[in-house]
């Protein structure tokens, strides 16, 4: 049977401990995007304001935090993408929210470290890659009805700009890359609208072309 103190402080500590792991998910996060895999745990864990032990009663190892980092992103992006299509109701309006919230989320810079163990995720993210598909395309199907979206671009565009856009170049770091993400992004959604410009080389690229490549 629980004492008083128990039930008293029980809750209390399993608030504690999942803010623990929340501040950790988002530290990891920034951490990686901003040092890459190589990012000790002692600096994701100074920035989470934990220490050591904290992470390892969270998460096995390095791989699982990784992983959790991934689902975290993966699911604030599908979030970012059905808020979007079910309260814009311009179009292209919500093609641009979607497109400025999910560089935030810096998916460029974490594809290389994702991609190390995208054989245990695979699993897990193949509903969520589903889920994020069919509102994204939402998104561009209204945008096109209404004369917007130019007819020669698909989903898959729009996820390959955002990774690039958000990948840091050589000799670059995040802080220096963020003054010009947004004004290049908004040069690459100009260039979606319709009536277009000029004829795209090559088709257009889908989800399962992406699927694909890896």
């Amino acid at each position: 049977m629980s004492t008083t103190a128990e039930r008293r402080h029980g809750p209390r500590l399993r608030a504690d401990a999942s803010r623990n792991r929340e501040r950790i998910v988002a530290a990891a996060r920034e951490a990686f995007v901003e040092h890459g895999a190589d990012v000790t745990l002692d600096e994701i864990a100074r920035r989470a304001g934990v220490g050591n032990a904290t992470i390892y009663r969270h998460f096995a190892d390095r791989s699982e935090l990784i992983r959790q980092v991934t689902l975290e992103v993966m699911n604030r992006t599908i979030e970012l993408a059905e808020s979007a299509l079910a309260d814009e109701e311009d179009a292209f309006e919500a093609l641009r929210r979607f497109a400025y919230g999910a560089t935030e989320e810096r998916i460029g810079a974490l594809c290389p470290i994702l991609s190390e163990d995208c054989e245990a995720l695979a699993a897990q993210l193949a509903e969520k890659r589903a889920r994020l598909e069919r509102a994204l395309q939402g998104i561009m199907d209204r945008a096109r009805d209404s004369g917007l979206l130019r007819p020669d671009v698909a989903s898959g565009d729009v996820m390959i700009a955002i990774a690039q856009l958000t990948r840091p170049l050589p000799g670059t770091t995040r802080v220096s890359l963020d003054r010009f993400v947004h004004r290049h992004l908004q040069l690459f959604l100009d260039g979606l609208r319709a009536p277009a410009r000029s004829a795209l080389p090559g088709a257009a690229a889908t989800f399962e072309d992406l699927r694909n490549d890896h």
